[in-house]
């Protein structure tokens, strides 16, 4: 069985105060959320990431297991190679942007439009937890609208 990386309670800790509880790619609160969170390697184990602070991001089962270990992916537009989202030094708002109705996340730019498509960050489950939260005012949130 492989050795696990042992992630400090203070630094998990730390990951999800960042993310304001909200996965952080897809958005989802953490407190709704129908997969299970993870602490991603932003930069995958695989590759010789470490569980550090400034390499995890709180993410949900789903969009971890869509990344798998891939640091870069194909922008559908501009069919070239480009890095993946990384949370650390990009702000969200600058790759992606809500649909009219809250429902769908939306790539901006190669980056963004790469990870939507990579991380499959409209899933049909996470569009319908969207459009629930969004009747009792959970979504999107705050900081987050256009």
């Amino acid at each position: 069985m492989p050795k696990r990386d042992y992630i400090p309670v203070a630094i998990k800790r730390q990951v999800i105060a960042r993310a304001e509880s909200r996965y952080e790619y897809c958005q989802s609160p953490l407190n709704y959320a129908a997969q299970s969170f993870e602490f991603e390697h932003i930069f995958p184990k695989s590759l010789g990431g470490k569980p550090t602070l400034d390499n995890l991001a709180l993410a949900c089962g789903g969009c971890n297991r869509h990344e798998y270990n891939g640091i870069e992916s194909f922008d559908p537009m501009g069919e070239s190679s480009v890095a993946l989202f990384h949370p650390r030094p990009q702000k969200w708002l600058d790759h992606f942007r809500w649909s009219r109705d809250y429902t769908h996340v939306i790539g901006l730019t190669p980056v963004g439009r790469a990870s939507v498509e990579a991380l499959k960050l409209n899933r049909p489950g996470v569009i319908n937890l969207r459009r629930l939260l969004r009747m009792v005012g959970e979504h999107p949130p705050l900081g987050r609208k256009e």
